[in-house]
C-alpha cells in the first residue's frame, strides 16, 4: 500500500510537478547548473542559439571555449552591476552583439511578439547543489528564466512540525550570502514557504535578513484563507509562478532602486519586490480599467506604512501603458499628494520605476501642468497645495484627453471647491467665452463639480472619512434599500500589524493621571459659567509652569529608564512630544532641555511649529530655537545628539521615521487625528520590537474607539440624503434675509465679472436684514447656511443630476457668510483665572495597558446635513462651588482601589434610573420632585453596594463635595421626562 508522502519532499514534488505539467516549465538537473557563474548553462545557451543564431555566430561561442568563458564573465559582471531583473529586461551588449535575454509580454495583436514570448524557457531545478565549497548543500528548488536564476525557495511542512519560520531561519543561518546565487541582485527574490504561510526576502544578509509576508490575508488579518481545493499556499505555484504572472512581475514591479544620502552622497541599493496586497490591488485596478475604461472611481484603503508610495508608482506607470484595441486607454496620469515630503518620495519612486523617465513631469509652478499635458508628458506629479494655482493657468481644452487621477491620502484633498477646480481644469473649462449666458456659466459650474467622465479616480487612504467613502467607495445596496459604500480594495491595519509590517502602537499604552487642587485667592465669591470655567481651569493647571516641569520630568525619566537603559532600537530610539499649541511646545522644549541639562545628558531636543510666536517678549521661530532651518529638522532628528522632537501640529501626519519609538501626548486627540498621530510610531525597523505611548490627556476608551474605526474595513452606513438640502433652504428662507430676485441679480453680475461696488450693495442689504433678527433667528439662519454650503459642496460632485438653483444659492451664500457676524456671546467665565491659584499638583502613571481593538468591520455615518453651530446656555455657579467640583474631579480624593470605584460609579446612574419611584416622578411630576426621588434612589444604591466598596460609602457619607458631585452627575445623566431607564453604564467618569 502506497500512503501519501506528507514529508517536505512530498510538497516539493507536488510543486515541481505542477510547474512542469500545468505551467509549461522544464525540469532542470543540478548538474546543468554552472556553480562558477550561477546559471543553468544548458538552457542559457539553448535559448540564445535558438532565438538569436546570427548574434551567437558573430560571438563565435560555439566553436571557441575561451569566448564562451569571456561571454559568461561579461554576463556575470552585468548582473552584478545592474541586477538580474535589468539584464532580463534590457539584455546584454557583448561586442559585437546586442543580446536579448528575455522576450517580454506581447501586446494584444502582435503575433510575432507572442511567438517570441513562447520561446522563453521557464525551468525549475529541485535540490539544486549550488555551492562549490560545500557540495552537500542543496536548495529545495530554484526557478530560472532562460538559464538565469530569478527565484530560490526553501520549503517546510507543518505536518512534520516545521513551518515558514524554520525556512526563514534556514536562509538566515545556512544560506551564506557570499555564495554567488545568494549575492545581492544576483537573484530577484528568495521565498520561504510552508503549507499555510509564505514570506520573502530580496537581500540575504545572515541574521539581518528581513523577510516580509507574502500572504493573501484572512479575516482582515494575517495568514491565508482555508482552501477547499488544495493547499492554502498553492496560489504561489498556481498563480504567481505562471509564465505570464512572473513576466508581469519582472516587467512591471521588480526593480533595484538607488538611494542617495544627501549629506555624504553615498549610494545604497534596494531590490524591490511587491508584497501580495500590492500586487493584488494594482492587478485588480488595471484589470477593471481595461474592462470598463475611464470614468470610474476607486477607493483603496491601505494601512499606514503599507507601501502606498510603491503601489501608486506601479499603478501610475502601468496605467500609461494600458492599451485596448491598439489605443491608449489613459493619456495622462496625475498624481496628487497632500504633503511635500510625500511628493518628493513618490516623484523619486516613480522616476526609478519608469524605464522612460522623460515621460514624467513635476508640476510645481503656475503653467507647469498645462505645459506637461500639452508636451505629451504621461505622468504629472503635484501636491494638493499647489494644485489650485497650477490649474488656474490651464487654457487649452482637454475634453478629448483621458485622465487617471491618483490621490494620495484622499480624505485631505477632496473638499468641494478643490475637487470642482480640479475637474474643471482637466475638462478644459477655464476658458472664458464672452458669448456665454449666465445660464451657460451656471451649467458649467455645476458640471465642474461633477466627477469627470473622461477621468478615473484612484483614492488611496488609510483612514477614509464618510465623504471619501461616499465619493470614491463602491456602492453596496442592502436588502432594506439602504446603499452602503465600501473600499474597492483593503489592506487593513489589523493585517499590517499581525504581519509585523507595522508596529502595534497601542500594545504598551500608559495613561498619566494628573491630580491637582485649586484655591480661591479673592475674599468674595463671584459667579461664573460652570462649563467654560472648568475648561479654563483645566487649561490653566496643565499649562502652569510647575505642571509642565513635572510632566517634562516624567518624560525624561521614562526616556532614560525605558529607551536608554534598555537600548531600544540598538540605542537609537527617538521620542516625540505632542502638544496642544505652539506656546505649550515652547514651554515643553525649555522644560525638557532643563531636565536633560540637570542630568548632564548628552541628548538634546528639537522643536517643530509653523510661523513665529511671541514668548516672554521674544519673537521665536523653529530656526531661532533649533539653530538650523526648518527643512533640516527631519534630517537632524536622525542624528546625535537629538532624541526628542517636540511638535505643535507638525509631523503628526505623513512623517515616516522608523527610529521613532515613544510618544508623549499632552493634546486632545479624537477620531482620525488620534489614529494619524499615534501611527507615527508604527514604522517597522529590524531592531524595533515595541513602542510606548504615555498619554497625559486622553481617555483610553476614546483612543480605542478611534482606532477601531480603521482597524478592519471601514464602511459608509448610508448615503447622504440630498433632500435634506431642501430642509436647510426652507429654514433659511423663513427668515427672509434674501430674495430670489436678489440672488439672480447677484449671480448674473458675479459671473459676468462686475466690480465689487455692484455686488456688495446686495450682500450688505441681506446682512442688514440678518442683523435685525433676534439672537435665535441669527443662530438658526447662519447654522443652516453653513450646513447648506458644506453639504452641497460635497454632494455637487456625486449627484447624477445638477440643480441650477442650488448652485446659484451656494455661490451667493458662500459670499454672504463672511458678512454675517456671529451672535454676541458674553464670556461669563472671564476673570476666573485671576481669582484662583494652584495649591498642589502631581502626575501619576496608571497601569500600563494593551488596548484591544474591535475585531469587526466598522461603519461611519454619512455626512451630516443639519445646521452647524448654536449658542450654549450658560449655567452660573459660585466660584467656591466650581472649585470644589473641579478639585473633587481631579485630585481631592485619592482612592485605594480606584479602578473598582470608577467602575462602580459608572454603573450607578443606570441602577438609579431603574428605580420605579424615580421613573414615576420623571413621568408624572416636576423636575424638583424628580430630583428628590433621584437622591433617595442614589442613597439606596450606594448603601446597597457598600459590601463591595466601603470606601465609596465613606466618601458619600463624610465628603459633602463628593456627595453633591455624584448626586448632580447622576441626576443630569438619568433625568428624562419619559422615565425610561438607562441601558448601559456611562462610559467616562
Amino acid at each position: 500500500m502506497q500512503v501519501t508522502n506528507t514529508k517536505e519532499s512530498g510538497l516539493e514534488t507536488l510543486i515541481v510537478n505542477w510547474l512542469v505539467a500545468h505551467n509549461g516549465y522544464e525540469q532542470g538537473k543540478s548538474e546543468e547548473y554552472n556553480k562558477d557563474y550561477a546559471v543553468d548553462e544548458t538552457r542559457l545557451f539553448r535559448f540564445l542559439e535558438t532565438t538569436q543564431p546570427k548574434q551567437m555566430e558573430q560571438l563565435g561561442i560555439d566553436t571557441n571555449p575561451q569566448k564562451r568563458m569571456q561571454f559568461l564573465n561579461r554576463l556575470q559582471g552585468e548582473i552584478a552591476k545592474r541586477g538580474v531583473v535589468d539584464v532580463l529586461r534590457s539584455g546584454v551588449k557583448v561586442y559585437p552583439a546586442d543580446l536579448i535575454m528575455f522576450y517580454q509580454t506581447p501586446s494584444e495583436k502582435n503575433v510575432t511578439a507572442k511567438e517570441n514570448f513562447e520561446k522563453n524557457i521557464f525551468s525549475v531545478t529541485r535540490q539544486l547543489m549550488y555551492s562549490k565549497d560545500n557540495t552537500k548543500l542543496a536548495l529545495d528548488f530554484c526557478v530560472f528564466i532562460n538559464g538565469l536564476p530569478v527565484i530560490t525557495c526553501e520549503l517546510k511542512n507543518q505536518l512534520t512540525k516545521q513551518d515558514v519560520e524554520d525556512a526563514e531561519y534556514q536562509y538566515k543561518k545556512d544560506r551564506d550570502s557570499k555564495e554567488l546565487l545568494f549575492q545581492f541582485k544576483r537573484c530577484m527574490v528568495h521565498f520561504a514557504v510552508d503549507d499555510a504561510r509564505i514570506k520573502f526576502c530580496t537581500k540575504l544578509d545572515g541574521m539581518n535578513s528581513w523577510f516580509l509576508p507574502f500572504d493573501k490575508g484572512y479575516n482582515d488579518g494575517a495568514g491565508n484563507p482555508p482552501n477547499p481545493n488544495g493547499i492554502m499556499t498553492d496560489y504561489f505555484w498556481k498563480e504567481i509562478l505562471t509564465k505570464n504572472e512572473l513576466a508581469n512581475i519582472i516587467e512591471n514591479y521588480a526593480q533595484v532602486i538607488e538611494k542617495i544620502d544627501p549629506d555624504t552622497t553615498k549610494k545604497t541599493y534596494i531590490q524591490i519586490f511587491p508584497r501580495f496586497h500590492q500586487l493584488a490591488v494594482v492587478k485588480a485596478l488595471i484589470t477593471d480599467v481595461k474592462s470598463k475604461g475611464v470614468g470610474q472611481k476607486y477607493l483603496i484603503q491601505h494601512s499606514a506604512g503599507s507601501g502606498k508610495s510603491n503601489s501608486i508608482a506601479w499603478l501610475a506607470h502601468q496605467l500609461v501603458d494600458l492599451e485596448k484595441n491598439g489605443s491608449n486607454i489613459i493619456d495622462s496620469v496625475i498624481v496628487v499628494t497632500d504633503r511635500v515630503n510625500l511628493d518628493k518620495q513618490i516623484r523619486d519612486t516613480i522616476k526609478q520605476f519608469m524605464q522612460s523617465s522623460h515621460i514624467v513631469a513635476w508640476a510645481e509652478h503656475s503653467g507647469d501642468l498645462k505645459k506637461a499635458i500639452s508636451g505629451g508628458k504621461k505622468i504629472i506629479i503635484t501636491t494638493v497645495h499647489k494644485f489650485p494655482f497650477i490649474l488656474e493657468d490651464i487654457g487649452t481644452a482637454h475634453k478629448g484627453n483621458k485622465f487617471a487621477i491618483i490621490i494620495d491620502e484622499a480624505h485631505s484633498s477632496q473638499s468641494g471647491n478643490m475637487s470642482a477646480k480640479m475637474n474643471m481644469a482637466l475638462a478644459g473649462e477655464f476658458v472664458q467665452d464672452d458669448e456665454e449666458s449666465t445660464e451657460d456659466k451656471i451649467i458649467k459650474l455645476m458640471e465642474g463639480r461633477k466627477m469627470l467622465t473622461n477621468a478615473s479616480y484612484f483614492a488611496f487612504t488609510a483612514t477614509p472619512k464618510n465623504k471619501t467613502l461616499e465619493m470614491f467607495g463602491e456602492p453596496d445596496p442592502q436588502p432594506d434599500g439602504v446603499i452602503k459604500h465600501k473600499p474597492f480594495h483593503n489592506y487593513s491595519m489589523k493585517q499590517a500589524i499581525q504581519e509585523k509590517f507595522i508596529m502595534d502602537v497601542l500594545k504598551f499604552y500608559t495613561p498619566i493621571k494628573s491630580y491637582y487642587k485649586l484655591a480661591k485667592v479673592v475674599s468674595d465669591d463671584p459667579m461664573f459659567d460652570k462649563k467654560k470655567a472648568h475648561k479654563k481651569l483645566r487649561n490653566y493647571v496643565e499649562s502652569n509652569e510647575y505642571a509642565i516641569s513635572q510632566k517634562a520630568e516624567i518624560m525624561v525619566d521614562h526616556f532614560y529608564d525605558q529607551l536608554v537603559a534598555k537600548a531600544k532600537i540598538k540605542g537609537k530610539a527617538r521620542a516625540m512630544v505632542v502638544t496642544s499649541s505652539i506656546i505649550r511646545a515652547i514651554e515643553y522644549y525649555y522644560a525638557i532641555s532643563k531636565c536633560l541639562e540637570a542630568r548632564k545628558s548628552p541628548y538634546k531636543a528639537i522643536i517643530a511649529f509653523s510661523g513665529e510666536k511671541e514668548y516672554h517678549g521674544q519673537i521665536l521661530t523653529e530656526e531661532k530655537i533649533n539653530g538650523f532651518s526648518s527643512k533640516q529638522i527631519e534630517k537632524e532628528f536622525k542624528k546625535e545628539p537629538y532624541r526628542f522632537l517636540i511638535v505643535a501640529d507638525k509631523f503628526q501626519t505623513g512623517y515616516d521615521e522608523p527610529l521613532l519609538h515613544t510618544m508623549y501626548v499632552d493634546k486632545v486627540l479624537t477620531d482620525i487625528k488620534a489614529v494619524q498621530t499615534l501611527s507615527r510610531l508604527n514604522r517597522a525597523h529590524p531592531q524595533k520590537f515595541d513602542t510606548f505611548v504615555l498619554d497625559f490627556t486622553n481617555d483610553a476608551k476614546d483612543i480605542q474607539d478611534a482606532f477601531s474605526t480603521y482597524y478592519r474595513t471601514t464602511i459608509l452606513s448610508a448615503e447622504t440624503d440630498p433632500n435634506k438640502l431642501y430642509d436647510l433652504i426652507s429654514t433659511m428662507e423663513k427668515h427672509q434675509v434674501y430674495t430670489h430676485a436678489q440672488i439672480d441679480a447677484f449671480i448674473d453680475m458675479y459671473l459676468n465679472g462686475e466690480e465689487r461696488d455692484k455686488l456688495d450693495p446686495i450682500l450688505d442689504a441681506c446682512a442688514s436684514l440678518y442683523k435685525d433678527l433676534d439672537e435665535d433667528g441669527q443662530i438658526d439662519f447662519k447654522s443652516s447656511a453653513k450646513g447648506f454650503v458644506r453639504t452641497y459642496g460635497f454632494l455637487g460632485a456625486i449627484l447624477p443630476y445638477g440643480n441650477a438653483e442650488w448652485e446659484k444659492l451656494s455661490i451667493f451664500i458662500n459670499l454672504l457668510l463672511p458678512k454675517l457676524p456671529s451672535p454676541k456671546e458674553d464670556d461669563l467665565s472671564s476673570g476666573i483665572i485671576e481669582a484662583i491659584d494652584l495649591d498642589s499638583y502631581r502626575s501619576e502613571a496608571q497601569a500600563q495597558m494593551s488596548i484591544q481593538l474591535e475585531d469587526e468591520d466598522a461603519e461611519v455615518a454619512p455626512v451630516p446635513t443639519v445646521g452647524i453651530g448654536g449658542k450654549q446656555q450658560a449655567e452660573l455657579d459660585l466660584l467656591t462651588n466650581i472649585l470644589t467640583t473641579f478639585n473633587d474631579l481631579f485630585g481631592n480624593i485619592i482612592w485605594t482601589d480606584e479602578d473598582n470605584v470608577r467602575r462602580q460609579i459608572a454603573e450607578i446612574p443606570a441602577m438609579v434610573s431603574r428605580d420605579s419611584r424615580y421613573q414615576n416622578a420623571m413621568k408624572n411630576s416636576d423636575k424638583q420632585n424628580a430630583r428628590i426621588e433621584s437622591e433617595r434612589a442614589l442613597k439606596d444604591v450606594v448603601f446597597g453596594i457598600m459590601s463591595d466598596n466601603m470606601e465609596l460609602l465613606k466618601q458619600f457619607n463624610d465628603n459633602p463635595s463628593f456627595k453633591k458631585w455624584l448626586s448632580d452627575m447622576v441626576f443630569s445623566v438619568t433625568y428624562n421626562t419619559d422615565g425610561t431607564p438607562l441601558k448601559e453604564p456611562i462610559q467616562s467618569i
